[in-house]
């Protein structure tokens, strides 16, 4: 059984793509282009709708009541090469 995570942070982007951050801290690129053409995205071609994005109940919601799967969001995202990275100190190097 795949766990499956939840969608903490989204920014919509102009050329309709979705920066996102799941809950491991892990961001992905979601472009939602393709899914455009099919019901019930239709409406979100019209940027003032898709920038509208928000975070509900885990994943991406629109107003209108339009979501899409967390798991799809994640499954079919991309790295974005963004991810944050936790530098620990490291331990002194000896002198020679």
């Amino acid at each position: 059984m795949e766990i499956l995570l939840d969608v903490v942070r989204v920014e919509a982007r102009a050329d309709h793509t979705l920066l996102l951050e799941f809950e491991n801290g892990e961001m992905r690129v979601f472009d939602m282009a393709p899914w455009l053409e099919k019901r019930p995205f239709q409406p979100l071609k019209d940027l003032s709708l898709f920038a509208r994005a928000s975070v509900g109940q885990g994943t991406v919601v629109w107003p209108g009541d339009l979501d899409i799967a967390p798991e799809t969001l994640y499954d079919l995202g991309k790295g974005s090469g963004l991810n944050t990275v936790i530098l620990l100190p490291s331990e002194p190097t000896p002198q020679a």
